[in-house]
Order: structure tokens, then sequence, then C-alpha cells
């Protein structure tokens, strides 16, 4: 797989040196069990893979080289380039400006760009009518742009399946900037819905199959669903697609589930199982189900606590905190600092959408451990800054010193 020039910022000696052993002792990443590094009294059970995704990289790479590039020019961002708070504050500080927020509200008087500016877009894409506002501005957004190639799989895929004649169900959050691409996209070649969860999938069944009135569709899924959808005409063929940072086990169980849907709906009718429902599994994004997976493989192992590290408002961070809090405590970070204390922790409840502060979240008992992992917008170094913290935090320096020696050898 290509390799990209990131800045030197976001790499770290020691989980370069732990993903390449790792790799090169699994080449075919068949084996999800963690590494552990035994530091003194703590132990630190780090998942198979987790951090930086390709797309990531590609995007973190032309967006700090298009600064390199035009120095002379104003540089843009159309909204947060990956849900990471350091790599976004670092390019901040270089100059670039953010045009809207991760909802899509502008941050910024349209009026100000000119066809002088360079505008980047995130790896997240952006709907067609974000570009053709752009052309007219004089602003190519190709020219720039990091949209990750295995969104744009999701994207190609759905275009393919519209035009065989197929309704697309994309499975995301409506308002994320990855799903609001992913329909725009989608909705030029096929009518095309929204659902967030399997109870939305569960709801729209329903209207499949004529258990519910079908005008009420129209409120149910108010903002979800393409100009002139009609329900009673185009649910009769789909496919199903995601937002590639969703649990991928629950895109696969929506899929699975609408597929028995339509089968038991069309029965009677020979070949229903290829004419009514398309193949989608081949949109499932590798690092999505890589880091998934090993969240699973970290779940394996006993310890006191989990730590997930990555942006309070990323998706794909989510869903391993989801992952690991199902088995137990979890605290979901978004740098070293959040440690305040051996007795207290920052850190964010996504169910409520808000941060919170626990104390007394470190067991006193020794060994202590702990399972680590981030998400695909995190930079390794901020992973080994939280590895050092929690060392300090434990009285485990000199420790971690060895560990460092160790893994650099």
């Amino acid at each position: 797989m290509k390799s990209f020039n990131v800045p030197e910022q976001y790499r770290s000696p020691l989980v370069s040196a732990i993903k390449q052993k790792r790799k090169e002792a699994d080449k075919m990443k068949k084996d999800f069990s963690p590494t552990i590094l035994s530091i003194g009294s703590l132990q630190i059970v780090l998942a198979r893979h987790f951090g930086f995704c390709y797309g990531v990289e590609n995007a973190i790479e032309i967006a700090f080289r298009a600064l390199d590039e035009n120095k002379d020019k104003r540089v843009f961002l159309l909204s947060e380039m990956i849900h990471n708070p350091g790599v976004n504050a670092d390019l901040i500080a270089r100059g670039v400006r953010f045009i809207m927020d991760t909802s899509g509200n502008m941050l910024m008087n349209w009026e100000e760009l000119n066809s002088d500016d360079i505008v980047i877009i995130p790896a997240f894409g952006t709907t067609l009518e974000m570009e053709q506002l752009l052309r007219k501005k004089g602003i190519e957004p190709t020219a720039y742009e990091t949209t990750c190639p295995f969104v744009e799989k999701v994207w190609n895929r759905a275009e393919k399946i519209g035009k065989d004649g197929y309704t697309i169900v994309v499975h995301g959050k409506p308002k994320h900037e990855e799903t609001r691409a992913t329909f725009s996209h989608s909705m030029v070649h096929t009518p095309t819905v929204v659902v967030r969860d399997m109870a939305e999938a569960q709801e729209l069944a329903a209207y499949i199959t004529g258990a519910q009135n079908p005008d009420d569709f129209y409120t149910r899924f108010k903002g979800q669903y393409s100009e002139g959808f009609d329900v009673t005409k185009d649910m009769q063929r789909i496919g199903v697609v995601n937002q590639t940072t969703m649990l991928a086990s629950e895109t696969q169980g929506i899929a699975d589930y609408l597929k028995q849907v339509m089968l038991q709906h069309y029965q009677t009718e020979p070949g229903a199982e290829t004419t009514r429902f398309a193949e989608t599994r081949d949109t499932l994004c590798y690092a999505t189900n890589d880091n998934q997976s090993a969240a699973q493989g970290l779940l394996d192992v006993p310890a006191d606590l989990a730590i997930v590290i990555g942006g309070y408002n990323s998706s794909n961070t989510s869903h391993l905190v989801e992952l690991c809090e199902q088995k137990l405590p979890t605290y979901f970070i978004k740098d070293e600092a959040c440690l305040e204390s051996a007795n207290l922790v920052h850190h964010y409840d996504w169910h409520n959408h808000q941060e919170v502060s626990t104390p007394q979240y470190l067991p006193q008992n020794k060994p202590l451990s702990i399972l680590l992992t981030s998400g695909a917008s995190c930079p390794d170094a901020l992973v080994e800054r939280v590895i050092l913290r929690l060392s300090e935090l434990t009285g485990n320096q000199e420790h971690m010193q060895e560990v460092l020696r160790d893994w650099h050898r």
C-alpha cells in the first residue's frame, strides 16, 4: 500500500516499531490479538489496528502540500479535513481558514471567497451542490481534493446499482459530512433514503411491506430522502451502502435484515434474491473493519478499563467506544491532557454529547491493565503520549524507558 508524506510530529517511533513488527508477523492481517506492553505494574493492551488510515494520511499529505505550494494565496478548508482537533489546529496555525463547521453551518461569508483562493475538500468528500458553488466562484474543487478513496468507492457502487434500477438506502448519520456527500452523489442517479440505525431500518421495512401508511413516511423521514421520492414505488428494488465510519456489523445487519424483508415480501417471485436486492457488501471500509475487529480482539483480554483516543466528533472513534463500553469502564479522551491526574479524567460522554469528569477512574490494584485504541484520525504520536502519561500517573516512568529501548532495538 502507498506510503504518505505525513508531518513528522504525527509519527511515533514506538508505535511505528510495534506496527511494523506486527505487520511482519501477520502479513495477511488475520491476527486481531492485541500487543501487550508490560510497563512495571502497568499493562497496556494495545489494539492490533488503530490510528491513521489510508484516507486520513492521504488527506493530511494533500492538505500540507497545498499549503507549501500556495504560500502566496489564501487556503481554506471546506470543513474539518478529519475529525481530529490537533491536526485541525495545526492547519489553522499554518493559516488555513474553515468555511463551514461539521454540520454544514457557515463560519464565514461565502462572498469572501474569490477565484484566487485555494479550497481543500475534506476526507469525507462534499456534495455535488457544493462543488457547483465553488466552480461558480472560479475555484476548482478537485485541485486539492482529499476525499477518501473508500468513500468514493461507496459513491461508485451507489451509482452503478442506481443505474441498474435500485433505490439506495444509506446507513449513516444524516447530518454527518460523509453521509450528506454520499446522499448527494447517489440521488443524482436514483432515489435515495438515509437510515441512522437498525430501528430506522425496521421502520423503513414497514413501508416496504405496506404495514405502515405511506403518507407517514414523508414526515417520519423528513430530510432523509431525495426529492420526488415515492415510497410506494421506490422501495421495490433496493441496495444498502454506508457511511464508512459506521459500525460495520450494524451496516451488514441492516443489509441482511432488509434483504430478508424483500425476500419475504416477494417470496412468490422467481429470482427475487437478486432482482429485488443488490449485493453491496464490498462497500465496507477496510480500516473501519480492521479497527473494529481489533477492538473486539482487545476485549478478549481481561482488563480494568479501556481508553479510546480520538476527536469527540469522530464517528468511527465513537463506535470503538461503543464496542468497548459493552464490557468494561471506557473513557473517550481527545489527548493526554484529559488524564489530569491518577484520580481525575476528563472524557466525552458520546451518548449525551458532552465532556464529563470522572474521579477515581484508575483502580488501585496492581498490576493495572488498560485496553488502549484510537480512531482512524488519531496520530500515532498522540497514542504514545497517552501511554507515557499513563506510565507517569502509575509511577512507572523508569519502566517506560525500558519499553522504549526494547522496541527501538
